[in-house]
C-alpha cells in the first residue's frame, strides 16, 4: 500500500516536474524565437534610420543648393532693381532739366507774344491813323482807293505781259527760223507738200482780186468774223484770183468753202451776212454728210439702216486715218470682204455690212472716250444692228477674239486696205493729231468756249465766256493754257496763244 502510495505519489512528483520543466523548456524556446524577431525588427529600424537620415542629409543638402540659388537670384534682382532706379533717377533728374526748360522757354514765349500783341496793336492804330490821314490827304475812301489800286496792277500786268510775248519773241526768232529750216527740209525730203496741201487747204475761186479786199474787210473785221465763227484760218495774199483756205478739220474747211463762195455769190460781205451764211454753210454739210452716208450704204448694197446710224457713216467722208479717208477706206473693206465671203463660200451680205461698219467708231472717237472699236461696237449696240454683224467687226484690231469666219475676213480685208501703197501717212496723221491735242488743251479750262489752232498750229486762238472771267483772268488764262500746252505737248518752235474776250449785247427797234 505504502508502495502504492509512493508509486503514485512519485508519479504525481514527476508529472509536476515534467510539467515545470516543459514550461520553462516552452519559455526558452519562445524566448529564443522571440529575441530572434526583435532582433530583426532592430535591425530593421536602425536600417530605416540610416535611410532616414541619409535622405534627411540629402534633402538638406538640396535645400541648401536651393536657398543658395535663391539667395543668387535674389541679388541679381536687386542688382537690376537697383540699375532700373538708377536710370530712373537719372531720367526723372532729365526731365526735370528738360521740364524747367520747357517752362523758361514758355515764359519767354508768353512774353515774346504779349510783346508781339502789343507791337500788334501799336501797328494797327498807326495804320488806322495812316489811313484815315491818306483818306483825308488824297479824298478818297479805302474801298476806291482800292479800286484804283487794282486798275493800276491790271494795266501793269497787261504791260509786263506784253513786255515778255515781245522778249520772247525777239529771243526765239533765230531758234524758231532755224527749226522750221529743218522741218521745211524734211518736208521736202518727203515730198509731203503736194498730199498735206490737198488734205489741208481748200481753193476758193473768184472773178476778180477786188473780192479780196471786201472778204478782208474795214481794218480786217469781215475776214476776222469768218475765222472766228469757223475755227478755219483764209488766206488772202498775192495767188490770182483765188483764195484759200486752211485747216485740219475738214467739215470746218468745207463749212468756211461754203460760207465764202455764197458771200461771193451774193455780194453783201459784212458780218451779218457772214453769220448766216456760216449758218447755211453747216447745214448744208449736214446733208452732204447724210447723202454721203447713203451714197456709201447703196453703194455697198448695204439696205435697212436708220437714218441716224446713217448720219454718222457720212460724217467718215470727213474723217481720215493715217492721211486715207474713212469712209473710202470702209468701202474697200466692204468690198474685199464680201469679195472674200464669196470666194470662201460665206455670208457675202455679213460680210459687206461688217466691213461698211467696222470703223464706224472713228466718226465720234474725238468725242466720246474710249477706242474706236468699243465706241462702234457701242454705237450698233444702240441701233440694234445684229450681234453676228459687231463680232466680224470688233475684232479687225485684235482686240477681242476672232469668232467668228467673217471676223477673220474682215480683218483681212482692213489690213489689205490699209497697207496699200501709198493708202496712209504717219506724218500728215501725227500733224492732225497734234493739232487735235492743241484745241484739247485749250478747251479742257471751264473758262474756254471754244478755241481753233491756226497758222499749222503755231497759234491758237481761245474764245472765252465772257460773264465767267474778266479781263485781268484772261490775261492769266493766257498763261495758264500756255503752260499747260509746255507740260503735255511736244512741238517745234513756239505756239502763240491768243485768249478773247468778246461781250455782245443785242437790242431791236421795233
Amino acid at each position: 500500500m505504502e508502495i502504492s502510495l509512493t508509486i503514485l505519489l512519485a508519479e504525481i512528483l514527476s508529472l509536476v516536474v515534467g510539467s515545470i520543466l516543459g514550461y520553462f523548456t516552452r519559455q526558452t524556446i519562445a524566448k529564443k524565437q522571440l529575441n530572434t524577431a526583435e532582433g530583426k525588427a532592430i535591425r530593421a529600424v536602425e536600417e530605416a534610420e540610416k535611410k532616414s537620415q541619409e535622405i534627411l542629409i540629402e534633402a538638406k543638402d538640396k535645400a541648401v543648393n536651393i536657398l543658395e540659388e535663391a539667395k543668387k537670384r535674389e541679388q541679381e534682382r536687386e542688382n537690376q532693381i537697383m540699375r532700373l532706379e538708377q536710370r530712373l533717377e537719372r531720367r526723372e533728374e532729365s526731365l526735370d532739366k528738360k521740364n524747367e526748360a520747357v517752362e523758361q522757354n514758355k515764359e519767354l514765349l508768353i512774353k515774346k507774344e504779349r510783346e508781339i500783341e502789343t507791337i500788334k496793336e501799336e501797328v494797327n492804330a498807326t495804320k488806322k491813323k495812316e489811313l484815315k490821314r491818306l483818306e483825308k490827304i488824297a479824298g478818297l475812301s479805302k474801298e476806291d482807293a482800292k479800286k484804283i489800286l487794282i486798275q493800276l496792277t491790271e494795266e501793269e500786268n497787261r504791260d509786263f505781259l506784253a513786255k515778255k510775248i515781245k522778249e520772247l519773241e525777239n529771243q526765239g526768232q533765230e531758234e524758231l527760223e532755224k527749226k522750221s529750216r529743218d522741218i521745211m527740209s524734211q518736208a521736202i525730203q518727203k515730198y509731203a507738200g503736194s498730199h498735206a496741201a490737198d488734205t489741208t487747204t481748200s481753193l476758193v475761186n473768184i472773178s476778180s482780186d477786188e473780192i479780196k479786199g471786201r472778204i478782208i474787210g474795214r481794218e480786217g473785221r469781215n475776214i476776222k468774223a469768218l475765222e472766228r465763227l469757223t475755227g478755219i484760218e483764209i488766206i488772202v495774199d498775192d495767188t490770182p484770183e483765188a483764195i484759200v483756205i486752211s485747216g485740219f478739220d475738214p467739215i470746218r474747211r468745207e463749212t468756211a468753202r461754203i460760207a465764202l463762195e455764197k458771200l461771193i455769190a451774193d455780194g453783201r460781205i459784212h458780218p451779218t451776212k457772214i453769220e448766216e451764211a456760216v449758218e447755211f454753210a453747216k447745214k448744208e454739210i449736214n446733208n452732204k454728210i447724210r447723202e454721203a452716208g447713203e451714197a456709201a450704204a447703196y453703194d455697198v448694197g448695204v439696205a435697212g439702216l436708220e437714218p441716224k446710224l446713217i448720219h454718222i457713216l457720212g460724217r467718215l467722208r470727213y474723217r481720215t486715218s493715217f492721211g486715207q479717208n474713212a469712209l473710202l477706206h470702209s468701202l474697200e473693206v466692204a468690198h474685199l470682204s464680201g469679195a472674200l465671203a464669196a470666194e470662201l463660200g460665206l455670208d457675202v451680205s455679213l460680210a459687206k455690212k461688217a466691213g461698211l461698219l467696222h470703223d464706224i467708231g472713228k466718226a465720234v472717237d474725238h468725242e466720246v472716250q474710249g477706242t474706236h472699236v468699243e465706241i462702234g461696237i457701242k454705237i450698233l449696240e444702240k441701233f440694234k444692228i445684229g450681234e453676228d454683224i459687231i463680232k466680224a467687226m470688233r475684232s479687225h484690231h485684235e482686240d477681242y477674239p476672232f469668232e467668228t469666219p467673217e471676223s477673220m475676213i474682215i480683218a483681212a480685208a482692213d489690213a489689205i486696205s490699209a497697207s496699200r501703197p501709198g493708202a496712209r501717212k504717219d506724218t500728215l496723221e501725227n500733224y492732225l493729231k497734234r493739232l487735235e491735242d492743241l484745241e484739247g488743251v485749250a478747251t479742257s479750262f471751264p473758262e474756254v468756249e471754244k478755241s481753233y489752232a491756226i497758222q499749222a498750229g503755231r497759234e491758237i486762238r481761245v474764245f472765252v465766256k465772257p460773264d465767267k472771267i474778266d479781263d485781268l483772268g484772261a490775261i492769266k488764262l493766257s498763261r495758264s493754257i500756255a503752260d499747260k500746252i509746255e507740260e503735255e505737248l511736244k512741238y517745234p518752235g513756239e505756239i502763240k496763244v491768243n485768249v478773247i474776250r468778246e461781250v455782245r449785247v443785242t437790242e431791236y427797234a421795233r
